[in-house]
């Protein structure tokens, strides 16, 4: 999230007007002193709830930018609360949600395989062949619209389970083009990325057909014919 930054110290500088107590003649204060019992007793006076979970994440970030020799507010921390969530967490602000940042705490629930929407998975296939189609087979993420697509999806998706559906959408997603690339390359073994796709090439293909050759070994999903140990997870 971006620094928020009170510049009243300047003008207390400038006109040689000395804080009391930490506190500037307009009403901000340096968050080295958030802690004194008077800056204590505007906080809560303003109906901020300093043993909120949101409260602290947004106490906790701010001092990791300002280091707390930053100046700020009650309305700056008021602002910075409504990134976060009551349980702390920070609400992505393209889509509205929480649950998306992958912290030291939660990276343990990322990359899991978990069962997700079929009408998301349906979203990804067809997407996913449109746009195969549409570049060639190259990805552009200038026109690309993966995003509203893994958006829809955390939408659908609890909180928790939400760094694991995408782990595992992006799971999905590399097998629908990876079949589309095998399907070319099996139409025109000369076929590269860029040039245009043999018409039909991928005609026949489904989603069920692609997601009945895989199977869960670990925390991946791989064809069927190589549980063994050989993924789908391939660069193209």
């Amino acid at each position: 999230m971006s620094k928020i930054t009170d510049y009243s110290f300047l003008f207390e500088s400038m006109f040689g007007t000395k804080s009391t107590k930490g506190t500037s003649i307009i009403g901000s204060f340096q968050l080295s002193q958030l802690n004194s019992s008077s800056i204590q007793t505007q906080l809560k006076a303003a109906g901020i709830d300093t043993n909120s979970k949101q409260y602290k994440a947004a106490i906790k970030e701010m001092m990791r930018a300002g280091n707390g020799a930053m100046y700020t507010n009650i309305q700056c921390i008021k602002n910075s609360m409504k990134c976060y969530d009551k349980d702390g967490d920070f609400i992505n602000p393209r889509n509205g949600l929480a649950g998306l940042v992958l912290t030291d705490e939660n990276a343990s629930r990322q990359k899991r395989i978990i069962s997700i929407s079929e009408s998301s998975k349906d979203e990804m296939f067809e997407l996913t062949k449109k746009e195969f189609l549409q570049e060639n087979g190259v990805h552009n993420g200038d026109t690309t619209k993966r995003r509203d697509v893994y958006d829809n999806l955390y939408r659908k998706t609890e909180k928790n389970d939400r760094l694991a559906a995408g782990y595992t959408m992006e799971q999905y997603e590399r097998a629908y083009r990876n079949t589309f690339y095998a399907a070319v390359r099996e139409a025109d073994p000369k076929w590269e990325l860029g040039k245009p796709i043999p018409s039909g090439a991928l005609d026949g293909i489904t989603r069920e057909s692609v997601e009945s050759q895989l199977a869960k070994s670990g925390n991946k999903l791989v064809k069927r014919s190589s549980v063994s140990g050989s993924s789908i997870d391939l660069q193209i």
